[in-house]
C-alpha cells in the first residue's frame, strides 16, 4: 500500500504543470511580463505543494486504516534470535529482483501485447486511423500492416523503445523498493510461526542446491503462466455458483431490516443523533427533509419519465403500424366503435398527462435545486 501510494505521489509530482518557458520571452521590452511569469511559476509551485500535501494526508489516512485493519500491537514481542533466523529465511525466499521477476511473469507479456496494440499495427488501431473495416485490415499480412503504420508514424519503433527505456526502469526501481519491507514483514511472520529449530532446518534446506533453486523460484512460480491460467479458468465456475445461489443468498440477507438513511429517521432519532454527534438537531432535520424532498422529486421525475417513454413507445408503434397499413381503412376513426374510440382517447389523455407531470416534476426539482444553492428564481 505504501509503495503504491508513493508511486502515485511521484507520478503526481512528475505530471504537475510547469510554466511554459515562453513566458520569459521579451522581458526587456515588457518588464510586466516577467512579473506575470514569476507569478505563474509561484502559482504552479503552490498548486504542486498543495497537491502533495493533500496526497500526503490521503496516504496518512489510508495507512492509519491499514494499520488498524492489520493491527499487531496485541501480539507478543518477537525473540530477536529467532527473528535473525527468519530474516535469513526470507532473504532466500525474496532475493533481489524476485518481485520484478514475479510481476514480469504476470504482466510482461500483457505489457508487450498492449504496446503492440497501441503501437499502431493492430487491426483495431489501423481501422481507427484509416477508417477501413477491420476485416479488410485482417486480410493484410504483418509486413503490409507495419508499412501502413509507418506512414502515420515513421518513428514508431523508436517511440516504443523510448517508452520501454523510460518506463521499465521506473517499474524496476519501484519493485526494488518494495522488496525490503516485504522481506522484513515476512521475517516477522515466520518468526512468530516457526521455532528457532524449525527455521534452522528450513535455512539448511535453502543452503542446498535444490533448496536454493526452490527459494529463488518460489515467488515467481506463483505468477507462472500455468498457475495464472489455471486460476483464471477456475473463476467462471465460481461466478456461476454464486449466481445460482443468488436467490437463496438474497432471501437470507433479506431477513434483516434494510439499513436506514438520514431521510428514514424520526424526529426522536434525529435528536438522539444530534446529541451523540454534538451538532444542531435543527440542521440535521433540515438536511433530512431536503433529502427526502429531493428523493420524492427524483421518484416523481423517474415515474413521469417512464410514463412519457411508454407513451412515446406507444405512439411510435401506432405510427409504425399506420405506415405499414398505408391506406388501410381500419385506421380510419370513422370506422371505429364508440368503445374503441374512448379507449384510444383515454390513452392519448394519459400520455398528455404524463408529459405534463414530467414538466411539473422537472420544474419542482429545479426550484428545489435553486433553493438549496441559494439561486434566485428566474420567474420573479
Amino acid at each position: 500500500m505504501s509503495t503504491w501510494k508513493s508511486a502515485l505521489l511521484a507520478g503526481t509530482i512528475a505530471l504537475a504543470p510547469i510554466a511554459a518557458p515562453a513566458a520569459f520571452a521579451a522581458t526587456q521590452e515588457a518588464p510586466e511580463a516577467e512579473a506575470v511569469a514569476y507569478d505563474a511559476e509561484a502559482d504552479t509551485a503552490a498548486m504542486s505543494e498543495t497537491s502533495k500535501a493533500r496526497m500526503q494526508r490521503e496516504m496518512d489516512e489510508a495507512m492509519a486504516f491499514v494499520e488498524k485493519l492489520f493491527d499487531t500491537s496485541h501480539l507478543p514481542p518477537i525473540d530477536p534470535a529467532r527473528l535473525e533466523l527468519s530474516r535469513t529465511t526470507t532473504a532466500a525466499l525474496i532475493p533481489s529482483g524476485s518481485v520484478e521477476k514475479m510481476i514480469d511473469n504476470m504482466y510482461g507479456r500483457m505489457f508487450s501485447t498492449f504496446m503492440e496494440e497501441v503501437g499502431g499495427t493492430s487491426d483495431l488501431m489501423l481501422s481507427i486511423k484509416t477508417g477501413v473495416e477491420t476485416d479488410k485490415i485482417a486480410a493484410l499480412d504483418d509486413k503490409t500492416k507495419a508499412q501502413v503504420a509507418d506512414i502515420f508514424d515513421p518513428q514508431r519503433k523508436a517511440r516504443e523503445g523510448q517508452i520501454n527505456k523510460i518506463i521499465r526502469p521506473l517499474i524496476s526501481e519501484a519493485l526494488a523498493d518494495l522488496e525490503p519491507p516485504m522481506r522484513e514483514g515476512l521475517a516477522k511472520a515466520y518468526a512468530r510461526k516457526f521455532s528457532g529449530e524449525q527455521l534452522g532446518e528450513v535455512n539448511a534446506f535453502f543452503a542446498t542446491p535444490t533448496g536454493k533453486l526452490y527459494a529463488n523460484e518460489s515467488l515467481a512460480l506463483q505468477a507462472d503462466p500455468e498457475v495464472m491460467l489455471a486460476t483464471i479458468k477456475a473463476v467462471p465456475p465460481l461466478v456461476t455458483k454464486f449466481i445460482d445461489r443468488a436467490p437463496t443468498i438474497e432471501k437470507q440477507l433479506g431477513d434483516l431490516p434494510k439499513e436506514k438513511s438520514l431521510g428514514d429517521l424520526s424526529d426522536a432519532e434525529i435528536n438522539k443523533l444530534a446529541k451523540l454527534m454534538k451538532v444542531d438537531a435543527k440542521t440535521l432535520k433540515e438536511t433530512r427533509d431536503m433529502w427526502a424532498s429531493s428523493a420524492a422529486d427524483d421518484a416523481a421525475y423517474d415515474s413521469a419519465g417512464d410514463a412519457v417513454d411508454a407513451a412515446d413507445a406507444a405512439a411510435y408503434a401506432t405510427d409504425a403500424a399506420a405506415d405499414v397499413a398505408g391506406a388501410d381503412e381500419g385506421y380510419n376513426r370513422e370506422n371505429w366503435s364508440a368503445a374503441d374510440i374512448a379507449q384510444v382517447e383515454k390513452a392519448e389523455a394519459d400520455a398528455a398527462a404524463a408529459t405534463s407531470a414530467l414538466f411539473e416534476a422537472e420544474a419542482k426539482a429545479a426550484a428545489n435545486a435553486r433553493k438549496k444553492l441559494g439561486l434566485p428564481d428566474p420567474t420573479d
